[in-house]
């Protein structure tokens, strides 16, 4: 895709402070230090008269911009940086007065509709859509946006947040904000505005232990306190890489709910749609990567433990709360046959069913060791999101987005699930992979639900 660059925006709070802002990480904060930023696109179809150059630039985009630099006031945090000094015994967040964010405003000739669509397309198509976020080895940007308008089509907005500052809850709340006000022009009433990181209660020293499991999550294992981020492999950069976006019904989800039943000896599962989706996705990727039976795989998702700690961290609270679940003593050989959706789905059913007695210490213990002893070769794959997290809610005034996309899936090893756009229930995923094996994964996929 050509893009052309118009101009880079510094966007600053509407009410600036002159007092500097220091949060230290916290424990969960900590836990994502050294993985990519998240990654999100939405796409605004417009009609032909109101995506003109004249009226993007003269309207929408001072309005994005206004509504921007309102929402920053109460988001404050996405103007600062991250740092980690010499003498610091752990990373801080640190906004200073003038600390601004950086807001690019591009243009492309793409074909809107192509684009923004849900069925196959090349990953490297998609890329310039998102906007690069600097991190060197002491302090990097945590918040980088971008405007990208399709003239005479619509225009799509690309977020890369770096995830020490915020989980999909948090972001979500940034994302309807923004919309809110640049809609109404007024600030949303209830807004994460708690910063203070003592709300977070852990057990003693856990926090150590998790500064501790750097060196396992970066390749410069002699320089473990460099925020600069691994290098991600360009696999993106291959033409054959594609990535697709697929909507699963009520219907969908009740018949693997029914296949579960039927399949399970078990009297009692926890049944979700969450469970049953991942477990889905995830037996079709094993398969779909085929290979050897004896080799390791790892599978993981995002607990959410802000009513599991006591107190509870207040609903305002910015920031995130978010820990791995994580499953790595399996090989493929567990879900390569053909009950491997129903073990999948016993051995979620009773993760989600232990969280509510599981505390944060345990849950750790089994990522540490996970993180410490996964071998090369291993096959993982995180899921970004869940189906309570509602991408599509973010309406800045031109009509609710036409699609969604998390763009940063496309290492191989995560997926995303978010709620659908249209209906209740369901939920809609994306999917990126080589197209070997994205041909036999969706094979997979459509053969226990149906088109």
């Amino acid at each position: 895709m050509a893009l052309k660059v118009i101009k880079i925006s510094r966007v600053s709070p509407a009410l600036a402070s002159v007092d500097p802002l220091i949060v230290p990480l916290s424990f969960f904060d900590l836990q994502w230090l050294k993985l990519n930023p998240t990654e999100q696109v939405f796409f605004y179809k417009l009609t032909e008269s109101s995506s003109s150059r004249d009226v993007f630039y003269s309207s929408i985009l001072p309005k994005l911009e206004r509504s921007l630099s309102l929402i920053l006031t109460h988001f404050r945090l996405f103007t600062g940086h991250l740092k980690w000094g010499s003498q610091d015994p752990k990373p801080r967040l640190v906004v200073l007065s003038g600390d601004t964010l950086s807001l690019k405003v591009a243009e492309t000739d793409a074909d809107f509709s192509r684009i923004s669509g849900r069925g196959l397309r090349p990953e490297l198509e998609l890329r310039p859509l998102i906007p690069e976020l600097p991190i060197y080895s002491d302090s990097g940007a945590v918040v980088s946006l971008q405007v990208t308008l399709f003239p005479k089509q619509g225009f799509c907005i690309g977020t890369t947040i770096h995830h020490v500052v915020v989980d999909g809850k948090t972001a979500e709340k940034f994302n309807k904000a923004w919309a809110h006000a640049c809609k109404h022009g007024t600030i949303p009433k209830i807004l994460p505005t708690v910063l203070d990181r003592s709300v977070v209660n852990v057990p003693a020293g856990l926090e150590q232990k998790m500064l501790g499991l750097l060196p396992y999550l970066t390749e410069d294992k002699e320089n473990a306190r460099t925020l600069k981020l691994p290098p991600v492999k360009e696999i993106y950069a291959e033409d054959n890489v594609l990535r697709t976006t697929i909507e699963m019904t009520p219907e969908n989800i009740e018949k693997l709910k029914e296949r579960a039943k039927k399949e399970s000896t078990r009297a009692e599962l926890h049944l979700s749609t969450f469970v049953v989706t991942f477990a889905h996705v995830w037996t079709c990727m094993v398969k779909a990567r085929g290979g050897d039976p004896e080799r390791p795989v790892r599978f993981m998702y995002a607990a959410d433990f802000r009513d599991r700690l006591d107190p509870p961290v207040p609903v305002t609270y910015l920031g995130t709360c978010v820990l791995a679940m994580d499953f790595y003593k399996y090989k493929a050989k567990t879900f390569l046959g053909e009950d491997g959706f129903v073990n999948t789905v016993e051995i979620l059913s009773d993760s989600v069913k232990r969280l509510s007695s599981q505390g944060v210490e345990s849950t750790w213990e089994v990522y540490e060791e996970g993180t410490k002893t996964m071998k090369w070769g291993t096959q993982l794959l995180v899921v970004t999101g869940s189906n309570q997290i509602g991408m599509y809610e973010t309406d800045f005034g031109w009509g609710r987005p036409v699609h969604t996309e998390t763009m940063s899936i496309y290492k191989n090893d995560e997926f995303s699930m978010s709620k659908r756009r249209n209906g209740i229930g369901g939920v809609e995923i994306g999917v990126s992979l080589k197209k070997l094996e994205m041909d036999v994964f969706l094979s997979l996929f459509y053969k226990w639900i149906g088109n």
